[in-house]
């Protein structure tokens, strides 16, 4: 079996490589996770997706799929070596239908080109991840992803309302349908939905979309530490006040942003919470007069941001922040691992307390922020990675935070997905269910050549 020579038979000879230098590009995502696939194919249509696929699983060729690569837990690294199948290039936006309060779009549309494209038109799609500007919405997608505005809107999985999938064998289905609703048997969109291409591949999507809001403003609260911004937030939601988007962001945090960008308005304190509140005009004030009211008892200091340039500075800044915590110190440089915690909303104080004592026991500084309102917390350590005992700390410090989370009826992973990174983990806080999974697994790719090695399965 020539393969190389099959894949340009499938895509065209300038679409498939086996050149070391590609394949390097290739070995990685944004984790610590490396492998290296014998080649890269960049299919255009679902054809030739279906194609790839169907020789791939006659010769038992692993098949990793990948958008931008912008992943923190391995999941595009193919850990088996086989095919790297990079569907960035099935860039387009197919229908944008407002009547129908959906958009069809290909996976390798880039996130922020959608809402810049729907923001013509009045309407956006609620997700809101970090790496907007890169990341794919196949790859949004497969791994469930949400970002800032998860705590009003919800998640990627509520938007989705159909896919085309390509499965093992090369066969195609849709998992949905174009209403907004439907019983018509099993959830098949809501189960590939976080899957992270173990069961199929998107080769496109139906999404809901909603209209832009008429007012949005943002307070920020500050705080002496991190819990009493944790317990604020607590009686922020519990008062009936549901932000579009509620972020924490720590001392060192404030401090590394501001290294990065001294002209960042955001104060100095041992936290801040910014709070986004979206509506109507007369909503938005009466919420702001809500969230200061409660958090007073708790805030060093209150205000609310001038006007929408002020508030466009602080949700740039707010998005400089994975980046900017290698600033910390340029010796050291940021590992993503125990970056992704979630745990119930009651528990976010609890949860800030060990992240503090976990920081302490492994003489670790580690740096706090992410998604509050949600129970989101987004943990940043940095290490020398010539020093092996740092990252033998490292991995200590990571193993008991992602405990201590599912300790607390929590999940290692509340928007960057499994991968191989978390996989150990899985039996842990899903139990009998991974077997669950596995049987899912194996029913819908027999010979396991979707993604192998990851998720636990």
């Amino acid at each position: 079996m020539d393969l190389i020579k099959k894949l340009h038979e499938i895509v065209g000879i300038d679409r498939a490589t086996t050149s070391p230098m590609q394949l390097y590009c290739y070995s990685s995502d944004s984790s610590q996770i490396r492998g290296t696939p014998e080649c890269v194919v960049r299919p255009q249509n679902t054809g030739q997706v279906s194609q790839v696929l169907r020789f791939a699983n006659e010769h038992d060729i692993p098949v990793t799929a990948r958008g931008a690569g912008t992943g923190l837990a391995g999941g595009a690294v193919a850990l088996e070596g086989g095919i790297v199948l990079d569907l960035s290039g099935m860039d387009r936006i197919l229908d944008i239908d407002i009547n129908n309060l959906q958009v069809a779009v290909e996976p390798g549309v880039i996130h922020s080109r959608l809402n810049e494209v729907l923001g013509t038109e009045g309407f956006f799609f609620p997700p809101d991840p970090g790496s907007s500007e890169m990341c794919t919405l196949g790859g949004l997608i497969a791994n469930n992803g949400s970002g800032m505005r998860s705590v009003k809107y919800g998640t990627t999985r509520s938007y989705v309302l159909d896919l085309e999938i390509v499965m093992a064998d090369g066969s195609v289905i849709n998992t949905g349908s174009k209403t907004l609703k439907s019983s018509a048997g099993y959830d098949l969109t809501r189960l590939m939905v976080g899957s992270e291409g173990t069961l199929g591949i998107i080769t496109k999507a139906v999404l809901k979309i909603l209209p832009l809001p008429k007012a949005r403003t943002v307070v920020l609260a500050s705080f002496d530490n991190p819990v009493l911004a944790g317990e604020a937030v607590v009686k922020t939601l519990s008062a009936g006040v549901i932000p579009s988007a509620c972020e924490i962001l720590d001392r060192a945090t404030v401090e590394v942003l501001n290294a990065y960008d001294p002209n960042i308005a955001i104060p100095d304190a041992g936290a801040t919470i910014l709070f986004e509140l979206d509506g109507t005009v007369s909503s938005v004030k009466e919420q702001a007069k809500i969230v200061e009211a409660v958090c007073m008892p708790f805030a060093s200091g209150i205000r609310i941001a001038a006007g929408g340039e002020e508030m466009k500075e602080i949700w740039s800044a707010r998005r400089l922040v994975g980046a900017a915590i290698s600033r910390i110190d340029p010796n050291k440089t940021r590992v993503y691992v125990g970056e992704d915690i979630g745990v119930p909303i009651k528990e976010v104080p609890r949860m800030l307390k060990f992240i503090q004592s976990i920081s302490g026991e492994f003489g670790l500084p580690i740096i706090t922020y992410g998604h509050i309102g949600d129970g989101n917390l987004h943990t940043g350590m940095c290490i020398d990675m010539l020093d092996n005992e740092q990252w033998k700390q490292l991995d200590l410090a990571a193993d008991k935070i992602h405990r201590t989370a599912i300790m607390l009826g929590g999940t290692v992973s509340a928007e960057h997905g499994i991968g191989s990174a978390r996989s150990k983990y899985m039996r842990l806080e899903r139990g009998n269910a991974l077997d669950v999974m596995i049987l899912i697994k194996r029913a819908l790719d027999p010979r396991g050549i979707l993604n192998p090695g990851k998720l636990g399965l």
